[in-house]
């Protein structure tokens, strides 16, 4: 995988997170609003979350851990 930064890759998850956060509402009304709302909500959320992983390149292997835990039961 020559050239591929996994870094990168995050950052790129961090960058739309922050996109989504800011995106703003088209002039939709009723039930369509709503699914609109809730698609930005999951949105946000899988790309912030895959933006807060530590990512791994081993063997060619891609491996992201995300702790999904509180941050009270995190370890140090």
């Amino acid at each position: 995988m020559d050239g591929f930064d996994p870094q990168d890759m995050i950052q790129r998850f961090r960058d739309r997170a922050e996109a989504v956060r800011r995106r703003g509402l088209p002039p939709v009304e009723g039930p369509e609003r709503q699914r609109f709302l809730e698609q930005a909500r999951i949105d946000f959320q899988d790309f912030a979350m895959v933006g807060d992983a530590t990512a791994r390149l081993e063997d060619g292997v891609l491996r992201l851990e995300i702790d999904l835990r509180p941050p009270e039961a995190r370890e140090a």
